[in-house]
């Protein structure tokens, strides 16, 4: 389960976590190794991925980018974006009604992800 994910260490990037984690200068190959989009295989687990399309801190694209990557390696995923919300909402978006965590708990259901064995 992701929310809000800093997922690609390009040109969407979250300057903060890609400048800490590899450098202000970082070589192409080190950027591309750490864009996780990059490195989806059929053998990544299934996702759920979680957030709000103005969020200000991480682009909303990275959790585009890396739900592209799922469905092109054929790895199960499901997304949800709110239009509004901002980023770190945490358990409730307060700019909806719906709420993630109900849906998150629908495909962990869904998944056998919640079944006791």
């Amino acid at each position: 389960m992701l929310m809000y994910p800093v997922i690609t260490f390009g040109d969407q990037a979250h300057k903060g976590s890609r400048n800490n984690l590899i450098g202000l200068n970082p070589s192409a190959d080190l950027v591309n190794l750490y864009s996780n989009e990059k490195q989806v295989t059929e053998n990544t687990p299934i996702t759920f991925i979680v957030q709000a399309e103005d969020d200000k801190t991480v682009p909303v694209q990275n959790s585009l980018v890396f739900y592209n990557a799922l469905l092109q390696n054929k790895v199960k995923a499901e997304m949800h974006i709110y239009p509004a919300g901002g980023h770190g909402f945490g358990l409730n978006n307060a700019t909806s009604k719906q709420h993630w965590f109900d849906w998150c708990r629908d495909w962990l259901d869904a998944n056998g992800l919640l079944s006791v064995k």
